[in-house]
């Protein structure tokens, strides 16, 4: 069987697709015809065709971050903020949610800090719909958010980290969202929140959040320090580090603080990125955590509620020199095609963003020189970061986020810029990567400060489309013109024996005697949230049939057969393998 949808295995009292996302299946050829008109108008001629094109201002998002910036130099300032892909209103298209930062003593805003939500209206133009749906304001300065559906129902939620709180926004499945922070437990009080993300990690069916707090902080405390007389942020280890918090979810709304039962209470650190994935490939959800000036943490799910923290054997929580780089974003994908997650963690100029390919008994290669990571990204400070097919020629590819922290880099480095491009790396097949920066568009020439990244298909064509949040300015949303050049078959499962999200399956895809393997995972990237959809690309052989595996979170085996090209699949989980 390919792509029907088992009725039988839902609950009682909903259907097997809501009838917007019926209307839009079946619809699906009109919608990309008239979404590639839309963006043609907008494209350069197909000989001199971007890869990406900046589509922010016809998609009318004129939502501005404020980061509060200040004489006092507060490392708050410099850190958010994030953007997350969710299809809040259920009709098919994706929409996207923007964290705001907040005031500090001295950084005031002219008018009210809010967040964004931007619903998708389906000709690429969205539309912010925030203080209608309820969650355009917070008590706290804002960092990140991860989507994710908590309770089963649906509809996904949004957890948004910050200082000095977080929130919990319950969809309520009508366009509005409830605060349910305080009755849920998840309020991570007093601490510095920085990224989350959700997951399953006792295999119950309920996504479990896991919440890295930074650093310890106060704006009661202005930390001084000055480069060459002029006051200037300082650096990270002028903090303290925090620990982990795990929230497990009791399936019935509320939560209970886990985080010294499961042994992340005990991992101190600065804790940004975070990763959910089957590290060992035993079914189990694992977790890899990108830290800065604090060693990587890599923590195997020991099955009992309690992780292991494998990082030093595993060889990703140092660089060769047993130095802990200042590590921000991370993200995982399978590189070298052994079906297991490699890493990539994005840190500052000089240290340059770390690739670990996996190896023989969980040991892992560093690959960053092998594969010019190193080259293209020492000058820069990296954030945001996704694996990215972006062309569907079944390799994945680098997307990345860079920007600056201090203003003063300037007057003391003549290659190290405040203001930096994003990078789109290509991968060759061989785990090699060039700089499409001459190929890639405008954007990719031009310089911000960049933070959050998040990756999704706004226009359902199968090109996977990005975007990505700037410091004081507005985001940036990139549509992909080249991915419909090759095929791809597209997956969004819908768990029932396993989390609805089925946040940690694990997707093969046969395409004759080759096999991709994909992950539908857990937080990654910086302070963001993805389509939680999966896009493979398959190249253009269509006379090889497309088969594939699913390996669900709750160890339910489904095979699928002959699998149709060039569009979304939906895949209800099966009762049994």
């Amino acid at each position: 069987m390919s792509s029907s949808c088992h009725r039988s295995h839902l609950p009682t009292n909903r259907e097997c697709y809501r009838a917007p996302r019926r209307l839009f299946f079946l619809s699906l050829t009109a919608l990309l015809s008239f979404t590639s008109l839309t963006f043609l108008q907008h494209s350069p001629s197909p000989a001199h065709k971007e890869i990406f094109s900046d589509v922010t201002e016809q998609a009318r998002i004129v939502w501005r971050h404020f980061s509060g910036e200040s004489p006092d130099r507060f490392l708050i300032e410099t850190m958010g903020g994030g953007v997350a892909f969710l299809d809040f209103d259920g009709d098919g298209f994706e929409d996207l949610f923007f964290v705001n930062g907040g005031e500090t003593p001295h950084g005031k805003s002219s008018s009210p800090i809010r967040n964004a939500l931007y619903r998708n209206l389906g000709n690429g133009e969205f539309e912010d719909v925030a203080a209608k749906a309820g969650v355009d304001r917070l008590a706290f300065y804002g960092m990140g958010v991860a989507a994710g559906d908590f309770d089963n129902d649906g509809f996904p939620d949004l957890y948004v980290t910050g200082f000095p709180s977080s929130a919990l926004f319950h969809n309520n499945g009508d366009g509005s969202f409830a605060d349910i922070t305080d009755r849920a437990g998840v309020k991570d009080a007093g601490k510095w929140a920085a990224s989350a993300a959700w997951f399953d990690f006792d295999r119950d069916g309920y996504l479990d959040l896991v919440v890295t707090n930074y650093a310890q902080f106060s704006f009661d405390d202005a930390k001084r320090c000055e480069l060459h007389g002029t006051r200037t942020y300082c650096e990270q280890k002028a903090y303290a580090g925090m620990p982990l918090t795990l929230y497990h979810n009791n399936g019935d709304g509320t939560f209970t603080d886990v985080s010294e039962h499961s042994g992340l209470a005990g991992l101190v650190g600065r804790a940004l990125g975070v990763i959910a994935v089957d590290v060992n490939d035993d079914g189990w959800t694992d977790l890899f955590v990108a830290r800065d000036a604090s060693p990587n943490l890599l923590l195997i799910n020991q099955k009992d509620g309690t992780f292991r923290d494998a990082a030093i054997p595993a060889e990703v929580a140092y660089n060769s020199d047993g130095v802990a780089k200042a590590g921000m974003g991370v993200d995982a994908g399978d590189l070298n095609g052994d079906g297991k997650p490699d890493f990539v963690v994005t840190n500052f100029n000089d240290e340059y963003s770390s690739l670990f390919v996996s190896g023989p008994s969980l040991v892992f290669d560093d690959r960053t020189i092998a594969s010019r990571l190193a080259e293209y990204t020492k000058p820069y400070v990296g954030w945001g970061i996704h694996f990215i097919d972006y062309d569907n020629d079944g390799h994945l590819d680098l997307l990345i986020a860079n920007g600056h922290i201090n203003q003063v880099i300037e007057a003391t480095r003549l290659d190290v810029k405040y203001m930096e491009p994003p990078l789109l790396l290509r991968n060759n097949g061989k785990g090699v990567f060039q700089d499409m920066r001459e190929q890639v568009g405008a954007v990719f020439q031009s310089g911000y400060r960049a933070r959050g990244l998040a990756v999704g298909d706004f226009d359902n064509d199968g090109g996977l489309d990005a975007v990505f949040t700037r410091l004081d300015g507005k985001p940036v949303l990139l549509h992909n013109n080249v991915g419909q050049n090759h095929s791809w078959v597209g997956f969004e499962l819908q768990g029932t024996r396993s989390n609805r999200d089925a946040i940690g399956a694990k997707i093969t895809v046969e395409i004759g005697s080759r096999k991709l393997v994909r992950w539908i995972t857990g937080g990654a990237s910086y302070l963001s949230s993805h389509d939680k959809r999966v896009v493979v690309g398959t190249r253009d052989d269509s006379s090889t049939p497309i088969n594939a595996e699913i390996r669900w979170p709750s160890g339910t085996l489904q095979r699928l057969a002959r699998l149709e090209r060039n569009r979304y699949h939906e895949i209800v989980e099966p009762s049994a393998n």
